[in-house]
């Protein structure tokens, strides 16, 4: 078995800085969230997931899967906001097994009203604290990783 190579200072500067700030951003995005919105980030994710969607619905392994999570933890999320009234279920009419996640206008209401405290604290934490140069790279850059990752986890 080879040696591994151990990150360089420069490797590891960027490896702790991209742990520690993932952390930190999503720590504060998390808490303004509950606060203000009565929200988890995942919770506040799937409202925005949906919104966007045609007729405000996806299947929940569509929506597992924008998420970046696993069936039982959207499943959990969704029964969640399902109780809050902002999220109904209803069965997918092709797939025996299939169900859908459905926006309901209180959802709507309640993403339309948590968004721009939302958005400027996303600003606060992340966007404003860095200029259009810096914001470029970090967009090429971690796009470049999910872009991997997202056909590793395909292959």
């Amino acid at each position: 078995m080879s040696e591994p190579r151990w990150l360089d200072d420069l490797e590891m500067a960027a490896w702790q800085g991209f742990v520690e700030a993932g952390h930190r951003v999503d720590r504060a995005l998390e808490r303004q969230l509950k606060d203000e919105a009565g929200l988890s980030h995942p919770q506040y994710e799937i409202l925005v997931h949906l919104s966007g969607a045609p007729d405000g619905e996806l299947r929940m392994a569509e929506l597992a899967e924008k998420l970046i999570t696993s069936k039982s933890g959207i499943t959990y999320q969704v029964a969640q906001l399902e109780k809050l009234g902002l999220v109904r279920r209803r069965a997918c009419p092709d797939q025996p097994r299939g169900v859908f996640a459905v926006l309901t206008e209180q959802g709507a209401i309640r993403l339309r009203g948590a968004a721009p405290a939302h958005v400027e604290r996303v600003r606060e934490v992340l966007i404003d604290v860095l200029d259009r140069e810096q914001l470029a790279v970090l967009a090429e850059a971690l796009g470049m990783v999910g872009r991997r990752l997202r056909a590793h986890d395909r292959a």
